[in-house]
């Protein structure tokens, strides 16, 4: 009998993380702590964010949610979630190193860098964020950069010294995908492909917007390095089960990309070969 066997999943080098996954998970919006641990585990991811400016909030129980995040298992990559100017998310990120540094974990000089332009869209503001991650760059902090998807704009946070940029597939929380595919395939082709100026080693990885696992598919398949995602397992019926679907749908969407697909064309090509058919009367 022959027993199939899964590949393997290349891991992920960001510097000095190697990310085992290539699904980064939120630890936001969950229902409760218990809800969020269990997710983060069946994600088989490796790498959480947390947002910073709620880190001291307790839940009504009086806990803290890094009560509920093994710090041995995760990296944690603090966020600035919620920053709407250069100068508020500079703050954040410094106060999460502070924070991670008394917990020992690898974390500590990273920092998801986000600098939204308003609270309707929650899309990036680009001069803010290009002016914060040039500022942390220069602080020491490996930048991880939320994006919009104009691949110029990629390349210019690149170009700060951001270590990875995170083009959005869609607005944040809004479930609604890879909204432009052909937007976020040109953001990798500018920051891969070295016939654009780009490395193929430099990660790219999707976030925000994500709503279903075929999201995430997509995602791998135009050619990520990685998703990122939070609100589409949490706010899911069944965060749990979804956690499992997201990192199926990631390790098929990382395979699939890599196994080549066949082109497109308009019209039909048989399976088999005409020559050698039983002929009719």
């Amino acid at each position: 009998m022959t027993t199939m066997t899964t590949p393997e999943i290349t891991p992920l080098q960001l510097r000095d993380i190697t990310l085992t996954s290539r699904l980064v998970v939120g630890t936001g919006k969950y229902p409760d702590y218990e809800t969020m641990q269990t997710a983060l585990d069946e994600s088989g991811c490796s790498a959480v964010t947390v947002a910073v400016r709620r880190e001291r909030l307790v839940d009504d129980q009086g806990r803290s949610i890094l009560d509920f995040i093994d710090c041995d298992k995760y990296t944690i990559l603090p966020n600035t979630a919620g920053c709407f100017t250069a100068q508020d998310a500079v703050r954040v990120a410094r106060l999460g190193r502070d924070i991670l540094e008394q917990l020992g974990n690898a974390g500590s000089s990273w920092v998801k860098l986000e600098v939204l332009g308003d609270k309707t869209t929650l899309l990036p503001d680009p001069v803010g964020t290009l002016e914060a991650c040039k500022e942390l760059v220069a602080d020491g902090f490996s930048v991880m950069c939320y994006s919009s998807d104009d691949p110029i704009m990629a390349t210019r946070i690149r170009d700060a010294g951001a270590t990875c940029v995170m083009p959005a597939g869609s607005p944040i929380g809004t479930g609604r995908g890879i909204a432009i595919p052909c937007a976020i395939k040109l953001c990798i082709d500018l920051l891969k492909k070295p016939e654009h100026g780009g490395d193929p080693n430099y990660p790219v990885i999707v976030d925000a917007g994500v709503g279903t696992p075929s999201d995430v598919t997509v995602a791998m398949e135009l050619g990520a390095d990685g998703v990122l995602l939070n609100t589409g397992i949490a706010h899911a019926k069944d965060p749990i089960q979804m956690a499992r679907a997201m990192k199926l749908a990631c390790d098929a969407g990382y395979h699939g990309f890599r196994s080549g697909r066949i082109p497109r064309k308009l019209h039909a090509t048989a399976s088999s070969p005409w020559d050698g058919t039983i002929a009719g009367e």
